[in-house]
């Protein structure tokens, strides 16, 4: 099943799970602690009652937006922003989700060292569809994770959601790497 399938069929738990997922995988972007989303994966578990408040005690600790800030820290700043603060608002959160694979995958592209630029404005919906034809190494992780992690919350519920936290971390941790890499070639 397509990533756009999955998230169509998610419900509320899966969406706000997918969402923070994408976010937490581009943290390092933001130079966020590890752990600083975690509280709102804490309040996943529970009935949501208390993501809003999470929501914005976790705005809060981020680092606040640079003038110089570069196009992958945006989308990932966008990201913690455009959050919704109820969780149980489905069209909201399902908006949010959507939006938050979108710019996670855009955030993989940008940093991929492989990537080439998109061939058209329709390719990255064209990911997300099933179309992998000629995908960079790092956009194709991406599109694993985001998959795995609505695979699991689908299949597992609640369960799912430590299984989702580890697929997070693993990325965070790519991730930061090439950033890290990045840096030391552009220095």
């Amino acid at each position: 099943m397509s990533l756009v399938e999955l998230v169509a069929r998610a419900d509320a738990r899966g969406l706000a799970a997918s969402g923070l997922a994408c976010l937490d995988r581009c943290l390092p972007l933001l130079g966020a602690d590890d752990d600083a989303l975690r509280p709102l994966w804490a309040s996943l578990t529970a009935d949501g009652a208390e993501w809003g408040i999470e929501l914005t005690a976790v705005r809060a600790l981020l680092p606040k937006a640079s003038p110089d800030e570069e196009e992958p820290a945006a989308l990932a700043r966008r990201m913690a922003d455009g959050a919704p603060s109820d969780r149980s608002d489905e069209g909201a959160v399902r908006a949010w989700a959507d939006d938050c694979s979108q710019a996670a995958l855009r955030v993989h592209h940008l940093l991929d060292a492989a990537g080439k630029p998109y061939e058209g404005a329709e390719t990255l919906e064209d990911r997300r569809a099933g179309r992998t034809d000629g995908m960079t190494p790092l956009v194709e992780a991406e599109l694993r994770r985001q998959t795995t992690i609505l695979e699991l919350l689908a299949g597992h519920g609640p369960a799912g959601l430590r299984q989702a936290v580890e697929i997070s971390a693993e990325g965070r941790r790519v991730l930061r790497a090439v950033v890290s890499r990045q840096a030391r070639g552009a220095a």
